[in-house]
Parts: C-alpha cells; sequence; structure tokens
C-alpha cells in the first residue's frame, strides 16, 4: 500500500511538473548549462562540427568558382572574304578583347579546320565546335577607307539565349568600336590624298553614352553571386542544424527527461539554439572574409552593422529550424522540411540569382515571405555600396519581424505538445 500512494504520488508530481515546465522562468545559468551540454554533444561528434564548420566554405568554392555568369573564352570561327588588313585587324581585335576563341580561319595554319563559305560554317555550328562565326564581307577594306558604310555579319548558335544574348553584346560592341577606329582613319587620311581643302563624310554618331557603373565597374559576377552565396549558406546550415537537434532528443526519448528536469522551456530552447547560433555565426563570418580573400569582395560598409544584420538574419533561421522540430518526429523528416523551407526558397525567390521584379506578381508576393531577399538587400548595401542604415532600415525591421513571429509560432506548437 505504501508503494502504491509512493508511485501515485509520483505520477501526481510527474504530471504536475509537466503542466507547469512551460511556466517557469527562463535562467541564464541554466540556458549556459543546456548550452554548454550541447556544445559538447557537437565537439563529440566530428562529422557535425565539421558539416556545420567546413562544408560551408566547401559550397561557397564550389559555387563561387563553378557559377560564373561572365561568359569568356568564347570559341570563334572567321569567314574572311576580304583578307585586307583593315579585316585583320577586325578579327584582331575580337581575338583581343579576352573574350573570343579563334578556332577556325581562313588564313590560320592549314592543319586547323578552315571556313571558307556558308557550308562550312554551318557544319561547325551543328558539331558546337564554334558558338560564333565571324562573316567579313569582301571590300569590307575599300569600303572604310572612304567612309562608306558596311554590314558584317556575325551568325550565333542560339541553342543557349542567354549565351548567344551576351556574345551578341560582346560582338556588337567590338565591331561599333573598330568602325570608329575606321571612320577616324578615314577623316585622317582624306586631305592627305586629296589635298589640304579635301575632306570626307563619316557616319559618326552625334550622341555617345559613356557608361558609368557604380559598386562593380567590371560588372563581375562574383560580386553578384557571392553574397547571395553567404546568404544561401547561412539560412540552410542554421535551420538544418537547429531542426535536427531538437528532433534528436525526441528520437533518443530524452524529452520526457527534460520536463521531469528543474528546468523551463525558455531555458532549455534558448541553450539549444544558443550554441548553433555561435556556431552559424562564426561559419558565416568566416565565409565573408574567405570571400574578401578569394573572390576579391570589398568591405565597403561597417562590420558592426554586417554582424548586426546576420544575426537578425539567423535569429529568424534558428526559429524556423525550431518550427520544424516542432513538426516533425524524425530526422530524415525534418531534414526534408528543412530543405524545402531553405533551400528553394532561399536559391529561387530571394534574388540571389533571379530578379524579382521579372518574376510573376504572384511569386513577387510569394518572396516578402522569404528572410533571404531583406538580407541580401542588406548585405549588399553594406558590403558593395557602403550605405548606412537608413539605406536598409526596412529590410532589418522585416528581419525582425520574421524573427519574432517564427520564434512564436514555434514556442505555441512546442507548448501544446509538452503540457
Amino acid at each position: 500500500m505504501c508503494r502504491s500512494r509512493r508511485s501515485s504520488r509520483c505520477r501526481r508530481r510527474s504530471r504536475t511538473c509537466s503542466s507547469t515546465w512551460w511556466k517557469r522562468p527562463a535562467d541564464v545559468r541554466k540556458i549556459a548549462a543546456v548550452a554548454r551540454k550541447e556544445f559538447r554533444q557537437i565537439a563529440r561528434d566530428p562529422r557535425t562540427l565539421m558539416t556545420l564548420l567546413f562544408v560551408p566554405l566547401f559550397v561557397l568554392l564550389l559555387y563561387g568558382y563553378a557559377l560564373n555568369f561572365d561568359i569568356r573564352h568564347i570559341r570563334l570561327a572567321v569567314d574572311d572574304r576580304d583578307r585586307t588588313p583593315e579585316s585583320r585587324s577586325l578579327v584582331a581585335a575580337f581575338v583581343n578583347s579576352g573574350y573570343f576563341d579563334l578556332v577556325a580561319a581562313v588564313d590560320a595554319d592549314p592543319k586547323k579546320a578552315v571556313v571558307s563559305d556558308r557550308p562550312a560554317a554551318t557544319e561547325l555550328m551543328d558539331r558546337n565546335d564554334v558558338r560564333a562565326v565571324l562573316v567579313v564581307p569582301n571590300g569590307l577594306g575599300r569600303d572604310v577607307r572612304v567612309g562608306h558604310r558596311v554590314d558584317v555579319q556575325v551568325l550565333l548558335n542560339g541553342d543557349n539565349s542567354n549565351t548567344a544574348t551576351t556574345v551578341m553584346a560582346y560582338a556588337t560592341t567590338i565591331i561599333r568600336t573598330e568602325g570608329l577606329r575606321y571612320a577616324a582613319r578615314a577623316a585622317a587620311a582624306a586631305p592627305a590624298a586629296n589635298g589640304p581643302g579635301a575632306s570626307i563624310r563619316v557616319a559618326t554618331p552625334l550622341v555617345t553614352v559613356e557608361p558609368r557603373v557604380w559598386y562593380n565597374p567590371q560588372l563581375r559576377s562574383a560580386l553578384f553571386l557571392v553574397p547571395g552565396l553567404i546568404a544561401y549558406i547561412a539560412m540552410i546550415s542554421a535551420v538544418i542544424s537547429t531542426a535536427l537537434s531538437i528532433v534528436r532528443e525526441k528520437e533518443r526519448g530524452t524529452m520526457e527527461q527534460v520536463r521531469m528536469a528543474p528546468l523551463g522551456a525558455t531555458s532549455f530552447v534558448v541553450g539549444k539554439v544558443v550554441p548553433y547560433f555561435a556556431i552559424s555565426l562564426l561559419s558565416a563570418v568566416g565565409v565573408i572574409v574567405v570571400s574578401m580573400i578569394l573572390f576579391d569582395l570589398p568591405m565597403r560598409g561597417s562590420w558592426l552593422l554586417l554582424l548586426a544584420a546576420l544575426s537578425l538574419f539567423l535569429v529568424g533561421a534558428l526559429g524556423l529550424g525550431l518550427l520544424i522540430s516542432s513538426v516533425a518526429e524524425t530526422q530524415q523528416v525534418a531534414f526534408q522540411l528543412a530543405l524545402l523551407a531553405s533551400f528553394l526558397p532561399t536559391l529561387m525567390l530571394s534574388g540571389f540569382i533571379f530578379p524579382i521584379s521579372s518574376m510573376p506578381r504572384v511569386l513577387q508576393v510569394i518572396t516578402y515571405a522569404v528572410p533571404a531577399r531583406y538580407f541580401l538587400i542588406a548585405l549588399r548595401s553594406i558590403v558593395l555600396k557602403g550605405a548606412g542604415v537608413a539605406a536598409y532600415a526596412l529590410e532589418l525591421g522585416a528581419l525582425t519581424t520574421f524573427a519574432i513571429l517564427v520564434l512564436t509560432l514555434a514556442s505555441v506548437r512546442l507548448r501544446r505538445q509538452w503540457t
């Protein structure tokens, strides 16, 4: 009888502890104890530590070098039907631009492929041996010497529309620049050939444009892609690590022990999150430093503002991981949900690769729920522009709102499950 009364008292005490678990106030010492325990668990698991610290650097190097919008080494064939110094200077302008590699030409080494007519150019294009064919018409040298207009044809392989558009822009710029040189030479040669009073009418533009590109004068795609990679890596690592951490406790059956311990829910959750926040912040800063070294990413703004924006972004990502952990019961499900919630939105809907303004209206509305959208604006403003906080205050406010929202939803979900 004594034993039954004792067991009934223990059950009542267990129910009382369980029902009041979420009502216990947070304690800094308890938070520190949980955080130390989590740090020790991470240190005992080298795979987890390697994943959190070094996989982000590997992803940065992989994407940073492989994903490049700067198109170079474009295979070019030349059909030079003029064979004059002027035509050769035009071909040299293409080769010396740094964008084109001459792989076939009429006057090239006989051992190389020779393009002398349209069928040969078509055959090269069909075999994907070249991406473009420059066709120099007969009489180009004669006509440009007297200031006559000449049409030069460029045949493009359009199976990749993005590449073809870029190649067309390169070729147009080179031909236009070389055409201005022809015009200047013709105008300078006219008095010498026809007497002091002679002149030649050369078609030169009356209005010219002098573009100035701010923040990225060389238009290097790395300065566009690397900030997106930083957001992408930080988001995925923070969400996945937090989601798996809580669900791991469920799978091991240790959540009941936590509920019985003199530990408040807030202390437990914050203690579990703090180590992953610290590791994610360290990893993100490491990725930024490596980007500055390898990809010449500038730092024109304040490191303090950058860390503040990064911290807000990571808190929201960790909150999203907690929300996923409140839904998933296994690590496999948590991993899949974390990828779905972080990988695709950050990659496709944040402005990382595709401009948001060019998306359909429905997707543009959905992007307002993607935290990486706001962090990317703040990150690029700080790193590339050196802008002050007023330029991205709305984005910081949006990140704060997102963090509060997901943390609140996660706490409500967990309270319903464990009370």
